[in-house]
């Protein structure tokens, strides 16, 4: 009897350890996704950069790719724009009617913005 007994342990105690080095894995849990902010209606891609309060100041460089003087609006595809912390982008901007009269679609340009949370103005404009 105590040889079956060794015998039966011998037995089960690799079957028994066959699944010890196996690692349980925890379900995979995703993060619920974030929704980004929706663009309006223009050429702007702002989603998920932060802005602080207040206002910046910044200087730009690019082209003009639309002007519209009925709105005040004109877009620029324009490089970084680092004293704001935007990288390059093409977006459309506020501006004071006598600064689009100045410029061309077209025309590249030099300008100073102004940036208020993620609105910006440009407040002067240069062609290059």
């Amino acid at each position: 009897m105590k040889k079956a007994m060794i015998l039966t342990a011998l037995i089960a105690l690799p079957v028994g350890l066959s699944g010890c080095d196996k690692k349980t894995e925890a379900p995979k849990v995703e993060a619920p996704k974030a929704e980004a902010p929706k663009a309006e209606a223009t050429t702007d891609n702002m989603s998920g950069m932060t802005m602080p309060a207040g206002s910046m100041m910044g200087k730009g460089s690019g082209t003009v790719t639309a002007i519209d003087a009925a709105t005040g609006k004109i877009t620029l595809d324009h490089g970084a724009i680092p004293g704001v912390g935007w990288p390059a982008m093409k977006m459309g901007f506020s501006a004071k009617p006598e600064l689009l009269k100045s410029v061309a679609v077209g025309e590249k340009v030099d300008f100073d913005v102004t940036v208020t949370g993620t609105a910006g103005e440009v407040t002067a404009i240069r062609k290059q």
